[in-house]
């Protein structure tokens, strides 16, 4: 009986979809892909930003620790209480990561939003800042096929699923094969 959510997790793997300049490529590419992106910011000395809400500010926060210490890249935490709730304050909550975004991103930087629904405004909001400075964006979505996020990255990463746990399970195991791919590859170098 309960293996049946590991044969839909299955599934919804083999189903996921790695996008670029509306090309569909396949896991192992779309792997490949995200390596290399993430790659070229270590290589660049720039940081990294991850961003999600809920579950994904779960991943989002695991995401930014791993990549720093097992991927030795720069990246940066959006997730202190007082900047978000004085974001959340003067500016609301659907302006918590873009406003500190708008000082924050340096060119160069990566943006990597990841959002179940990929309709949360203040993701949204947040990927549209990177976009007007010029930054590289990842996206991380789900649920419905024609989510506003979807679209929006250089590389997006489409879970087709409207299941919380199977979608966020994916996005973080996606992001987990990259930084340990990046940490077998490069191992630990502070």
């Amino acid at each position: 009986m309960y293996i049946e959510y590991l044969d839909k997790l299955f599934k919804t793997i083999n189903k996921t979809e790695f996008l670029a300049d509306d090309k569909v490529h396949l896991y192992e590419q779309g792997i490949e892909i995200l390596i290399e992106m993430m790659s070229e910011v270590k290589r660049k000395e720039k940081t990294l930003f991850f961003i999600g809400n809920g579950g994904s500010s779960a991943i989002a926060s695991h995401m930014t620790s791993d990549f720093m210490k097992n991927g030795g890249m720069k990246t940066y935490s959006l997730y202190d209480n007082a900047v978000t709730t004085c974001m959340g304050n003067d500016y609301g909550y659907e302006y918590v990561f873009s406003r500190p975004l708008e000082f924050l991103l340096s060119e160069g930087d990566l943006l990597v939003a990841i959002s179940s629904s990929g309709n949360s405004e203040n993701i949204v909001n947040a990927v549209k800042v990177a976009k007007e400075k010029g930054n590289k964006i990842i996206t991380f979505s789900g649920f419905e096929d024609n989510n506003t996020i979807k679209s929006f990255g250089d590389f997006n990463v489409y879970v087709p699923l409207k299941h919380y746990g199977i979608v966020e399970s994916i996005h973080n195991m996606i992001l987990q094969q990259v930084v340990d791919e990046i940490l077998d590859r490069d191992g630990v170098k502070l």
